[in-house]
């Protein structure tokens, strides 16, 4: 299976925490959306290009999430990976430690 934003096949293999996520940031990440076009949203926190993927999660169980924006409007794409409403920020940084950045989380940890 080939996603746009990565430079091959999706491959699953056995990893040191490779069922966890890193919380990127602390904060949602504003993004200028255009209306038709296809977002491939980073769902384990690794990419240098947050808040979409850039193929880090090669060696995870983690794959991009595409979404595809209906309107040309501003979005606010989750970074800490806990959110309930993928791909969007729900508030759940909120909930996390003041330290969370870059620190490894089981997925759904904040309720």
């Amino acid at each position: 299976e080939m996603f746009a934003c990565c430079s091959g096949p999706k491959e699953v293999v056995e990893v040191e925490n490779a069922a966890k996520v890193v919380c990127a940031k602390r904060s949602p990440i504003a993004h200028e959306v255009k209306e038709g076009e296809t977002y491939y949203w980073c769902t384990c926190g690794l990419s240098k290009k947050q808040p979409f993927c850039d193929g880090s999660h090669a060696g995870t169980k983690f794959a991009p999430q595409a979404w595809t924006a209906t309107a040309s409007e501003t979005k606010y794409f989750c970074a800490c990976k806990q959110t309930a409403g993928a791909p969007f920020c729900d508030g759940k940084h909120t909930k996390m430690p003041e330290d969370a950045e870059g620190k490894s989380f089981s997925p759904n940890s904040f309720k």
